[in-house]
């Protein structure tokens, strides 16, 4: 695949290339300018440099496409989220507080990606591959959330930790973490926040404060 930037052939022309890989670059382009809602499948084919009737080749409509955009997305962030949990080494607690700065990395980061697995409409089970990526990345959550509840006292259900930490961690990232124009200002790093606000969370659980 190779991309020209000409007048004749537009900012992100298409040239004997891989046409999927190619529709997929342009939406996630189109996401960073316009936001995962403001542009059409036909813009699409004309951002990746290619007829309206080209995408169909692959695609049958545009939520298909952003299907494809969010399973990418999804297969990424359960990659980082799971190196980051390293089956809970040296210890779930430390292990934890490195998943979390992982999640807030690929929001910070991956911002197209992110928009696109959580803002773009796209049901969590559009596709069986996506919603197992889904899964996957839940999973390294789920996992880090049962090694921490049989660490506490209280023996939380670890369902319950694993959604109040997502939840905590989403948050913040939305908030907070992005790598997009809205991102709020923060008096300190975002994973200063997260990580305070999780060990203030354990805390309330019966967690060692001084661990």
């Amino acid at each position: 695949m190779s991309w020209s930037k000409s007048d004749r052939d537009g900012p992100r022309a298409y040239h004997h290339g891989n046409l999927k890989e190619a529709l997929v670059r342009a939406v996630l382009d189109l996401i960073g300018e316009k936001g995962p809602g403001g542009f059409t499948f036909a813009e699409a084919a004309r951002a990746a440099g290619v007829s309206p009737a080209a995408p169909y080749r692959h695609f049958k409509d545009r939520d298909e496409l952003m299907a494809e955009v969010a399973l990418r997305g999804f297969s990424a962030f359960a990659d980082a989220l799971e190196a980051a949990w390293d089956k809970g080494r040296p210890d779930p607690r430390t292990a934890l507080e490195r998943l979390g700065r992982a999640y807030l990395a690929f929001a910070r980061t991956q911002p197209a990606y992110y928009a696109a697995m959580f803002e773009a409409n796209v049901p969590a089970d559009a596709t069986p591959e996506l919603r197992a990526a889904g899964d996957r990345a839940f999973g390294a959550l789920r996992n880090a959330a049962e090694a921490v509840a049989a660490s506490l006292p209280s023996r939380p259900p670890a369902l319950m930790l694993a959604l109040h930490i997502w939840s905590l961690a989403h948050g913040i990232a939305d908030l907070f973490g992005r790598g997009d124009k809205a991102r709020r200002n923060l008096p300190m790093p975002a994973e200063d926040l997260l990580e305070a606000g999780v060990l203030i969370y354990l805390q309330g659980l019966g967690a060692d404060p001084n661990r």
